[in-house]
Parts: C-alpha cells; structure tokens; sequence
C-alpha cells in the first residue's frame, strides 16, 4: 500500500535513524532508496531488491525487514495513542470525585484537572477525529471551576500552615536537646525519621548510636541524670582493676557524663559477666564521621603492619645508627673544653658505598615544579587570549591564586575561580540571598572581537578568464604585430641589422634573378646552407624551451604534492586479510608513488590502511583501494582465525575527513601480534581513535553475521 506524501515525511527522520543504526553511520543515499520504496508501496521482497544495489543481499534483506518492523511498530504506536484520545472524555464526563472535588485534583493518582487537561491535548494526534468541543458559556470537562479553585488554595494555605508548625516544633526540641548535652560533644547526625511530636518537660530521649534508631521512653531531665550516674557507677566497678580507664571516664553528674553515655555505648561492653577483663577484643569507637577515637574523643591512627624486604629493614636500622652517632657526636660538642674549629679525623676511612635513592624521591620533588610551571603557561594563554579577544576580566581571573593552601580532599566554601564574582570567603549558613552576593555580573552580553579563521585567505579570489579559440588566434596575431613593427623600427633607426633574404627553393628564381643563371650550382648550395641554418635555429629554439628531465621530474612531483598547510585529508581503509604479496606491493607502492604518509598496521581480521594527504592523491587512492584492487578474489576468515568461516575478502572504507596535521611518515608496514600492541601503536601517534573506531566495527559486524 502506497503512503501520502505527509506520512512518508513522518516517517523519514525513523527511517534516517534505523539507516544510522543498521549502518553505524549516516548515509543519504541509502535513506532516499528506502523512502522511495515506501512511498512506492513495495514490499519486503521489492525493498530488498532495491536496496541490494546499494548493499550485499544480506544486509539489505536485514535493513528492509528492520524497515518494515519499524513501520508496524509506528502504527501499533499510532493506534494505541487514537485508543487513548477516544477514552479520555468519557472519563472525563463522569464527573470528579468528591475528593477531586475538595482539593482540586482528578481521580487518577492524584493529577490535577489542568494536568490531565493538559496532558490529553498531548495526546492527540492528527488522525483523532470527532472530539466534542464545549459550549461557549459552560466550562468543559476537565476545567476547574470557580468554587474549585478557591478550594484548592485554601488547602493549600492549610498545608503550609501545619508545615510551619511542625518545623517550629523541631527547632524547638532540638535547641532543648543541645543545652542539655552542653559544649563538651558534637551534635549527632541527624536521622532520617518520621517527625515526633513535642517533647514536653524537658525530656531527653536517648539513642544508642550503632544499635538502631528506634527512641526509647522519653525521660525527665533528673531521671536521665540519674540514669547516667549508674551506668557510669557500673562501669567504674568492672573495670576497677584496669588503669586509665576510670580515670578517663567523667565523674556523675556533669555535661561530660552525659556526652560519654550518649556517644560511647560500646564502653558498656569492655567488661565481662563476672567484673573481669572480656576475651573479645576491643571493639572500635566510631564518630559521626567513621573514624577511630578513643573515650574522650580524641582521633586515634591505627598502625598498619605491611610485610617489606630485608632490604628496607636493613636501611631502616641504618638511619636509627645515623641517628643515634648524630646524638653521640652533639654531646661531645657540648663539653666545656670542646674545640669545634679542630676537625678530629677518624682512625678508620669510612666506607664508600652506594647511596641509592627512594623510587618516587624525585618525582615528588619535581611534582610542585611542573604544577608551577603548567600554571604560568597556562595564565601566558590566557593572557593573550584576553589581549586578542579583548576580555580584559580574563587575565584578572587567570592571575588570581588561591589565598588559603587546601588540604587534599578537602572542600572549600568557596572556589578560587568564584572569588573574583562572590563577595567575601564563605557563602554558607549565610543570610544573604545569593543574588545580592554576586559582583560583576550584569545582565550585559560580552561579544568578543571576530577572529578570521586560520585557513581563510588574505588575497581576495579571482575566476580565471577563459578566452575562445578564436579570440585566442586573435590575440596571438596582434601581439606578433606589435613585435614585428618594433623590429622594423629598429631596423629603420640602424640598431639591428636587416635579416637576409629567406631564400627557398621554390623562389630560387624569383630573388635571385640572373644570379641563378650565372652559377646555378653555386646559388643552390647557397640556398640549401641557407635553408639548414634556419632549421637548426628553429630546432635551437624549441630545444631551449622544452624541459629537462630534471625539471620535468620536479614539475611532476609538484602536479601529485598538494598545499596541506590548511589542513591534512586523512582516509582509513579496513581490510579482512592483506596477506598477499602483489596487493600489499601496490598498496604501498601506490602511497609512495602519489607522495602520502601513513601506515599499515597487521592484526588478524583488522589490517588498517592509513593514508595522509591532499584531496587529489586522496582520490587516486581511493580508486586504487576500492575498484582498481579485485580483494574478493581472496579468501579471508570473519573472526581472524584459522579455522573461521572463509567469506571474500573486502575493502571498507571506515573514515574520512581532514585533520591540522599529519600524524605519520613514511608508509611503513605494522605487524601486531595482540589488540592493545596495535592500539599503543596507535596511541604513540596520538590517532588511537583511529583503532577504536575501526575495531569497533569488526565487533559488531561479527555481532551482526552471529546473530
């Protein structure tokens, strides 16, 4: 069945982007080839043909049956959208609920009337018909009437209303909360939870931090109190036979109490059953933050013991000798009768040994060195951008350096780039709104200077005149006019002498008269010496014009080098095998000859051709790669192996454009035993995308043939 011009145009952007997804790229002609067959009503069998023209069998067969999934999806689309036009006004006629009706809001999930109005009109298409319109004087279904809206805003406002009071009700608790615990801890984190109701009293609850977050029965302030102190008295008792830690727990009674109940639950377990030490081993102290502290708080750093070298051990008790004969020879020094002008030599020659350095020694010290330096470089760029393009804040920006030395890992309040825009060092818990902290920013568009682009010319370009051949002819009889009158001037005025007369045989007779007649044979060998000499001279003159081998040679290079000053065009070719002698000869031999660089990197079923230069050579070799070189007379294997399916051997050309410069030399052959060895030869060029683009095609390509 054929398609109007109006849907073949809706469905052309699915059909350009199933064409890309087959295909991996775009490519115009293959879609006008599909839009022609759809409009045309072909079938898949038609489609097929069409497209094997353009494709291999296989993959045309494939495109056109994705075609034509594409389509019937499209229209199972288009069906299920009219099903939906056609349900929402019946819905709609039934009339909102009560509960739609109180807050405004339609009887599916909680969706506003205007939303779903909205959303309907989303809906329609262009194939949906007969939808009934509203009277002028009534509201239409889904529209909110008077008494509706003022409903909802008054809901509204009662929301809000219940939402501030709870929030009051939080700050309230929690400023209670901190007075009771003091200055001695940190505020906990807070707990994602529902929101309690008041606590009145003054009353605390507790929370065991690690155990859960469920509150336990809220309880007086004395009561806490009292609570603490026999916790603290409990623990005092186990642990009364090991020191440091009842002195580290506070008395009963103060702020510290408190904190160290609330904090540090995991003390309540340090003692057995019995009173005595426990056999498990010290459980860990976490704060808010995850790190190890001890009873009072206090960040403790656990040792870590690694396995070394014998090596590092001996180096190790070296530098503890050093530092113990450094500490010998300064008591000596400090004696009263010490000379230290008097240098006391050893009565044994210290040894000489290798002093070898620590890896990472230099490379630390030069990391400051290279971070000074990028960053001059990089204020440099900056600064000529800024005087080229005229944005004077550039060079403001560029010389500004943080003013505060930041940890790693740590966050600033404000970034050393905002500086220069925010007023003061932090932005945080501040008043301020935002807005009014921002200095320097306007409403005002900054439109910098017009550069010229790098490959534009200077010289203005002018269409070369092409004159006729007659006008040519004409030409020619007028400047050899002008010559010839310039000679009979000089003639005239003596300065060159008058030519001979140019003797032929035919007007022997006529020039000569009764000479001929004197010595006839004399005159004729006369007329021939004559006749010689100006053939020699013609022949003179055109062998002086003619070029030499030398120069043709030259002229002809020049003919096959083009100007790549304004950019290098660049072609890689994928092929499945090059292991043929004669074709790799003409491969490289063909780059050589047309004067392009590049390589060719060997690996399996990925043998990549790279080849740099102008448009003009980048043509003939184009020709040579994909007509010239019959490659399907060779047999290759699609996954690269040995025993693979053999399919013939083929070219494909998987990218072309233009680069600034050329990445390679001379063309050179590349043999790759693995994947990575290829794409690092790659890499050393800076072109690695060349590999990945390439190889990524083969996978799929396999994907594809597999599937």
């Amino acid at each position: 069945m054929a398609l109007s011009r109006k849907d073949v145009e809706e469905l052309k952007p699915w059909i350009d982007r199933t064409v890309e997804k087959f295909l991996g790229f775009n490519e115009p002609t293959l879609v006008t080839a599909a839009v022609s067959c759809l409009s045309n009503g072909y079938d898949k069998r038609k489609t097929t043909d069409k497209l094997s023209s353009l494709l291999d069998d296989a993959k045309a067969a494939k495109l056109s049956e994705q075609l034509f999934e594409t389509i019937e999806d499209l229209k199972v689309k288009q069906k299920m959208k009219k099903k939906k036009v056609g349900v929402v006004p019946a819905r709609s006629r039934c009339g909102p609920t009560r509960h739609s009706a109180a807050c405004g809001m339609s009887p599916r999930s909680g969706v506003t009337a205007a939303q779903e109005d909205d959303s309907a009109d989303q809906r329609k298409t262009r194939f949906s018909e007969g939808v009934a319109l509203s009277q002028p004087g009534q509201p239409s279904p889904g529209q909110l009437t008077a008494i509706q809206i003022k409903e909802m805003m008054a809901n509204a406002q009662r929301m809000i209303e219940e939402r501030k009071r709870a929030l009051g009700v939080t700050a309230l608790r929690n400023s209670s909360h901190y007075q009771l615990l003091g200055n001695s801890v940190v505020a906990p984190q807070p707990v994602a939870v529902a929101p309690a109701p008041p606590v009145l009293g003054g009353a605390v609850p507790l929370l065991r931090p690690g155990l859960g977050a469920a509150p336990v029965a809220p309880l007086s302030v004395g009561e806490s109190r009292n609570r603490i102190a026999e916790l603290t008295a409990q623990i005092q008792a186990k642990l009364g036979g090991r020191p440091g830690f009842v002195g580290a727990l506070p008395m009963p009674g103060s702020h510290g109490a408190i904190s160290c109940a609330i904090l540090h639950p995991a003390a309540l377990d340090m003692a057995g059953e019995d009173g005595g030490v426990s056999p498990r081993p010290t459980p860990l102290i976490l704060n808010a933050e995850g790190r190890t502290v001890d009873l009072s708080g206090k960040e403790v750093q656990l040792a870590h013991h690694t396995p070394t070298l014998k090596a590092n051990i001996r180096a190790q008790k070296r530098e503890q000798f050093k530092i113990h004969q450094e500490k010998v020879v300064e008591d000596v020094t400090e004696q009263k009768f010490y000379d230290h002008r008097v240098s006391a030599k050893s009565a044994q020659r210290s040894k000489k040994l290798f002093k070898f350095h620590e890896k990472g020694k230099y490379e630390q010290l030069a990391q400051p060195v290279k971070q000074n330096a990028k960053l001059e470089k990089l204020q440099q760029e900056i600064a000529q951008a800024a005087k080229k393009t005229g944005i004077s804040s550039a060079t403001k920006i560029a010389l500004m350096v943080p003013k505060k030395e930041i940890k790693e890992g740590e966050i600033p309040d404000v970034e050393w780039w905002d500086t220069f825009i925010i007023k003061g060092e932090s932005v945080v818990n501040s008043n301020v709104k935002f807005e009014d902290l921002l200095e320097g920013v306007t409403n005002l568009v900054e439109h910098p200077i017009q550069m010229k682009a790098p490959t534009a010319t200077v010289k203005p370009v002018l269409l070369p005149v092409y004159l006729t051949k007659k006008e040519r002819k004409k030409l020619r009889r007028q400047n050899r006019r002008e010559a010839w009158k310039e000679k009979q001037e000089k003639i005239r005025l003596g300065l060159e002498p008058p030519p001979e007369p140019k003797v032929r045989m035919s007007n022997l007779m006529r020039v000569l008269g009764t000479q001929q007649v004197q010595d006839p044979t004399k005159i004729e060998a006369h007329v021939r010496e004559q006749m010689a000499k100006r053939q020699k001279a013609h022949e003179e003159a055109n062998a002086s014009r003619k070029l030499t081998t030398e120069q043709r040679r030259e002229k002809k290079v020049k003919k096959l080098k083009e100007d790549t000053s304004r950019g290098v065009h660049v072609s890689v070719y994928r092929l499945l095998s090059l292991t043929n002698p004669a074709k790799k000869f003409k491969v490289e031999m063909n780059a050589k000859q047309l004067f392009l660089t590049g390589c060719v990197v060997l690996y399996r079923n990925v043998n990549l051709v790279v080849v740099e230069g102008g448009p003009r050579q980048q043509k003939k070799y184009r020709r040579l790669m994909m007509g010239r070189i019959k490659w399907a007379e060779d047999q290759a294997s699609a996954d690269g192996s040995e025993n693979g399916q053999k399919v013939e051997n083929r070219c494909i050309l998987v990218w072309e454009g233009t680069v600034k410069s050329r990445s390679f030399g001379e063309m050179k052959f590349k043999v790759c035993p693995t994947e990575c060895f290829a794409r690092e030869h790659f890499k050393k060029h800076g072109v690695e995308h060349y590999w990945d683009l390439a190889y990524s095609n083969t996978i799929l390509e396999l994907a594809d043939e597999t599937a």
